[in-house]
């Protein structure tokens, strides 16, 4: 066990200042945060704003226009996070690089889709389910499935299940769900 310091205590004392000091070394000229009335002022702002001075406000921000197709929701969203982040301080280090380590998880995990899988016009993918046999003929613009069409096999998948799934993985286009398929029984 190490011995207690003069003078220091794990707990401040009540009502008195924290010994600590700053970096400019004195403890009362700490940085403020900024009024928050201020804040809240010119995120309430941006509704008010047109579409077209809030897509200037994002061109000033980050030097490019904003993404095609961006509702102008997201983008009052997005200037007021940003607003926020200049006045309270962004995302801690260990904050961005998880987020960092989760973004290669997932882009991990889009890898096990096979990427040189090509459907041709007139593929026909057939699945057992519950009893029932699915067949979906592939074309040029999307996928038909029962007489209609559909732009993706995962909203079909959905529509067979009733539950969500990757359309590629539940009809076995995939890596992770090929090897299921090939697995030893009893498994």
């Amino acid at each position: 066990m190490k011995p207690a310091i003069d003078g220091a205590s794990a707990r401040p004392h009540a009502g008195e200042p924290s010994p600590v000091r700053d970096r400019n070394g004195n403890r009362h000229d700490r940085p403020r945060r900024p009024d928050t009335t201020e804040v809240e002022r010119q995120v309430a702002g941006l509704a008010e704003r047109s579409t077209q001075d809030l897509r200037v406000a994002w061109r000033e921000l980050h030097r490019t226009g904003p993404p095609l197709g961006l509702s102008r929701d997201l983008l009052i969203r997005a200037l007021a996070h940003q607003l926020q982040g200049q006045s309270y301080g962004g995302l801690s280090r260990a904050l961005r690089r998880r987020l960092q380590n989760l973004a290669e998880v997932s882009d991990k995990a889009m890898m096990a889709v096979d990427p040189g899988l090509v459907l041709k016009a007139g593929t026909t993918l057939v699945r057992h389910w519950r009893g029932h046999t699915h067949t979906v003929l592939v074309h040029n613009d999307g996928f038909e499935h029962a007489g209609q069409r559909y732009r993706s096999l995962t909203a079909i998948a959905e529509r067979i299940t009733e539950a969500h799934w990757s359309g590629p993985r539940f009809f076995g286009l995939t890596k992770h769900a090929r090897g299921v398929a090939g697995a030893k029984p009893g498994r």
